[in-house]
């Protein structure tokens, strides 16, 4: 048999940048009714598969594109600046793919064998547990925060397995859709339409070749693909699926109070705060894109990686300072209920609570890979 070829991630364009705008054209007209039902309409959700975001990390083999991160985080931040919401599952269902491939090569025909469209929720943190038993793993437990999850084909959920002597073994396991339930647990204030409610498996046999050691996905290696964008270090990608949609939301809560502030109400003061508020922006957007480039060049030393953590950290905190000047300058009417600008501010606040989004478990333990880092 032939060797597989795959494409240089950082030359190869797959189109998705250019689809991702008239994603975010439909996006941006539902985003209020989004926001008010706490979910994607139908008609926003295909246009997310429709545009590629679900096999952009797929194999090529399998029919995916095998794209970059660089477009992937291009069309995430456009998105964003029009739906938050949007662009935050439009991200997970890119990144949920690359997390999958680290399966068996039966459990890769599995899931994408009759299409690589197929959208993966992933639920990180090991929250259930399994048992090992003939032919697999019977499993039960529930995942909170499981983003995605109602219009999922397939969900990626992370569990301890017992009855093993020292620390438990933490193993990813592929569900179909129908293997698992769905309560409807997400109250947030912010990013109300990612449907990032709580998914319970009671005692569901998973077979071998759809489960995987977490150890795997942590560092990289992947014995069974030899696509680029599957065998990168987790602490490489950092937060950047869960920063990008925030900087999205943070260059549209930008224009949507320059687009406010008329006449009387663009006085010295607010001109002011939205000066301040767009060089956080930018420097947001510098950094994520920053680590994109690292990701795409295969730059896996300590010091790349222990930066790319503080990069998306610290965009997170930029655009909540960056947003919350932007309520200043708007004033009452920014936090009306018609207004985009509070939305974008709920967003905000919201996304950046994320676990890998804070310094206690990201930069903070790199401290001497941060001060002694690469070059810029």
């Amino acid at each position: 048999m032939p060797a597989v070829t795959h494409k240089d991630p950082g030359t190869v364009d797959t189109g998705l940048a250019t689809a991702a705008e008239k994603v975010s054209l439909l996006a941006g007209q539902r985003a209020a009714e989004a926001d008010a039902t706490r979910r994607l309409s139908p008609e926003v959700v295909a246009g997310i598969r429709e545009a590629g975001f679900a096999r952009h990390f797929v194999a090529a083999e399998l029919g995916g594109t095998e794209g970059s991160f660089d477009e992937l985080t291009r069309a995430v931040v456009a998105i964003g600046q029009e739906c938050p919401a949007t662009a935050w599952c439009a991200s997970l269902s890119a990144y949920s793919a690359r997390f999958a491939s680290h399966l068996p090569a039966e459990g890769h025909r599995a899931i994408w064998g009759a299409s690589p469209d197929v959208v993966i929720a992933t639920a990180l943190m090991p929250a259930g547990r399994a048992t090992a038993v003939d032919g697999g793993w019977r499993l039960s437990g529930r995942w909170s925060y499981t983003s995605g999850i109602d219009f999922a084909d397939w969900a990626l959920v992370c569990g301890s397995v017992a009855g093993q002597d020292g620390p438990p073994q933490l193993r990813f396991f592929a569900l179909p859709k129908g293997s698992y339930g769905v309560q409807e647990t997400w109250d947030s204030i912010g990013m109300r339409a990612t449907s990032s409610h709580t998914l319970t498996v009671d005692e569901v046999l998973v077979p071998a070749h759809l489960s995987y050691d977490r150890t795997d996905m942590l560092t990289g290696v992947n014995a069974t693909s030899a696509v680029a964008a599957h065998n990168v270090p987790f602490q490489a990608v950092g937060g950047l699926t869960f920063i990008a949609p925030v900087v999205g939301a943070a260059v549209g809560a930008l224009n949507a109070t320059a687009a406010a502030l008329t006449g009387r109400k663009r006085g010295q003061a607010a001109e002011l705060a939205v000066v301040r508020a767009s060089g956080r922006v930018d420097a947001a957007r510098f950094l994520v894109a920053q680590n994109a480039g690292v990701l795409d060049g295969r730059l896996f030393t300590p010091e790349h990686m222990a930066r790319n953590e503080r990069n998306a950290t610290y965009a997170a905190e930029a655009a909540v300072e960056a947003v919350g000047l932007l309520i200043k300058a708007a004033g009452t009417g920014g936090l009306g209920e018609g207004h985009a600008l509070q939305r974008f501010w709920r967003d905000v606040t919201s996304a950046a609570s994320h676990v890998a989004l804070q310094y206690d478990t990201a930069a903070r333990k790199n401290y001497s890979a941060v001060l002694l880092g690469p070059e810029v």
